[in-house]
């Protein structure tokens, strides 16, 4: 079988990442999650830019019901890092969570009476009534080191017990205050409390590669571990247990794949996607070019902050990146297009605009386009 080259691996991905779901509503948000994937949250508009692309005309109030009806959950899980997922991909989540991160835990703690597992079930138990905020998730775990005859190591109280207490996969995350769309308050509560009837599968490692491979695929074995933040040797051992087929790539690496994929689509015009789409962080950072080049990559990327521009897609690749500027109803949507890249017309602009201040409740008054 001959090789994958980069326009075949972006087709075959789009159709995975643009699904097509019929309707809009939250039951369509919902669904458009299920088949995309979890989506990146630490910002939180990035869901609602996120369906706006890819469900346009979906609007905030859709999105919105779909978090508070629980058809889509939020919390800290892969790597670490905010996600917004349905109940059932959050239980898989949760799972590569717990293994992924744990030397992470066993280093920072350097816990000599106790496992992380304990400390784990401790935390769940303290959020089961109501959401905890950061600061009470904190106290709690300097309660329980001293109650467990354990040092409390510099770390907690340089930042980093903060991210730890919050960064448990088994609690979903929601505002305490403000929309979901904002960077307000969060608080914190078990899962299990939240969703009491989800169902975890009996191997959810196994479920969370095929899940991957379902959703952003085809993948590289470095994809995969990139996203899941588990080590390659256990991603080999899960992919050999998959019924996949293997393709190479046009970077000298093997490819993965269900058995029977989506066609393979293009996709013409300009979408407005988050930062941290999946069409970038859903693939090892040293092998995105199905979407993007790497010069441009590194313009969207600043690695020294993990801040990550507004992507602009345009015929299916990244083209360029965008901002909102101005405040209150007066606000201008401003679009940089890369060197290189084909500029997007004004006129292909209204429609994703439409779909973007639709998704954020935000007027978007004008518009300009600067060629960098």
């Amino acid at each position: 079988m001959t090789a994958y080259d980069w326009d075949e691996l972006r087709a075959l991905s789009l159709a995975r990442q643009f699904p097509g779901v019929v309707g809009l509503g939250a039951g369509a948000a919902a669904e458009t999650v299920r088949r995309m994937g979890p989506i990146q949250s630490q910002t939180a508009r990035s869901p609602y830019v996120a369906l706006g692309a890819r469900l346009p005309g979906v609007t905030h109030a859709d999105v919105t019901d779909a978090y508070e009806s629980h058809a889509i959950v939020r919390g800290s899980t892969i790597r670490g890092t905010v996600h917004t997922s349905t109940p059932e991909q959050h239980a898989l989540l949760d799972a590569v969570t717990r293994v992924g991160q744990r030397a992470i835990w066993v280093r920072l703690l350097r816990l000599q009476h106790t496992e992380v597992e304990e400390l784990w079930r401790s935390t769940e138990q303290f959020a089961v009534d109501e959401w905890r905020s950061p600061d009470e998730l904190l106290e709690h775990l300097r309660g329980w080191m001293r109650d467990h005859d354990e040092a409390t190591p510099e770390v907690i109280d340089r930042g980093l017990g903060r991210y730890l207490t919050f960064g448990h996969g088994g609690l979903l995350r929601r505002p305490l205050k403000g929309p979901w769309s904002g960077q307000g308050a969060p608080g914190y509560r078990a899962a299990t409390a939240v969703l009491p009837e989800r169902a975890v599968p009996d191997d959810p490692l196994l479920e969370a590669v095929r899940l991957h491979v379902t959703s952003y695929g085809p993948s590289s074995r470095r994809d995969v571990a990139w996203w899941s933040g588990l080590g390659l040797r256990q991603v080999d051992d899960l992919l050999a247990r998959l019924d996949l087929g293997w393709r190479d790539g046009p970077d000298g690496r093997r490819y993965v794949d269900i058995a029977d994929p989506p066609a393979a689509r293009e996709l013409p015009g300009v979408r407005l996607l988050p930062e941290f789409d999946a069409v970038l962080c859903g693939y090892d950072p040293q092998a995105r070019d199905r979407f993007v080049a790497p010069a441009d990559h590194d313009r969207l990327w600043h690695k020294n902050n993990g801040y990550m521009l507004a992507p602009l897609l345009v015929d299916g690749r990244i083209g360029g990146f965008w901002r909102i500027e101005g405040t209150g109803r007066e606000r201008t949507l401003a679009v940089s297009s890369f060197a290189g890249s084909r500029k997007p017309r004004r006129a292909e602009l209204d429609e994703p605009v439409s779909a973007l201040s639709s998704a954020l409740d935000v007027p978007l008054r004008s518009v300009t386009v600067n060629r960098l």
